[in-house]
């Protein structure tokens, strides 16, 4: 059960970059009886694609997975998200449905801002309008890249691309290790092909001396290296 915070939900707001550049205290203040701060245990979803859109989610702390169901109820991964970043951005508007499924990948703390609300502080507030039209322009820009990309590459090559964002986005742990754990099918749902393939893929890998695994963890050997291999490229599915 998703479980809402009951102490200090600026302290939450303000970890999110959007909001607290563009958004005094004071001001959020006035509006925090329509502000939600939730708590979501690992592996809990706070989105369910097809249910009704309760507005916009900022992770505040945590990460997840956002997913959309493909063919055959295949689970196909769009994006993972950590602290500072929107959830749920493609329902906010016009929209009665999330498009979209979220899942929390760790304990996670969500900051919830209802259509109405946030519709408000957008008329209201001309930098945070601005800087959500900015965002939405980079997504756009992913999502195209994203489709040119899975077009053109291998599934060596999307195997690859997967690690390399993923050690962009959330680092190594103190043993080399990425930050975030996956298991063998999310990768695959997120690099657009199949646990079979992926588990082949990073055997290869792991011959070649490119990678190193312990359960489900993975390190990579040398960043620069892997990387070459889809140079080609010129870009990364997830910048």
């Amino acid at each position: 059960m998703i479980k809402k915070a009951h102490n200090n939900p600026l302290s939450y707001i303000n970890k999110v970059d959007i909001i607290k550049k563009n958004v005094p205290d004071d001001y959020l203040l006035s509006i925090i009886d329509s502000i939600n701060i939730l708590f979501c245990r690992k592996g809990q979803q706070f989105i369910l694609e097809g249910t009704p859109v309760s507005g916009l989610f900022f992770i505040c702390e945590g990460k997840a997975k956002v997913l959309k169901t493909g063919i055959n109820g295949r689970e196909q991964i769009l994006r993972f998200v950590t602290e500072g970043e929107i959830v749920g951005h493609r329902g906010f508007g016009s929209k009665r449905q999330y498009e979209i499924s979220a899942l929390a990948l760790d304990d996670t703390v969500l900051c919830n801002f209802s259509n109405a609300t946030l519709e408000k502080m957008l008329r209201e507030i001309p930098n945070l309008t601005y800087d959500f039209m900015m965002f939405y322009a980079d997504e756009l820009s992913k999502s195209e890249s994203k489709v040119k990309a899975i077009a053109q590459m291998t599934v060596r090559e999307k195997v690859i691309d997967t690690l390399l964002y993923i050690n962009r986005k959330f680092g190594e742990n103190l043993k080399g290790y990425l930050n975030l754990q996956l298991s063998r099918k999310e990768i695959a749902g997120f690099a657009g092909t199949t646990e079979e393939q992926v588990i082949r893929t990073l055997s290869s890998l792991k011959k070649e001396e490119q990678i190193q695994t312990l359960g489900k963890r993975i390190k990579i050997v040398n960043v620069e290296n892997l990387s070459k291999e889809i140079s080609e490229h010129n870009f990364f599915i997830n910048s």
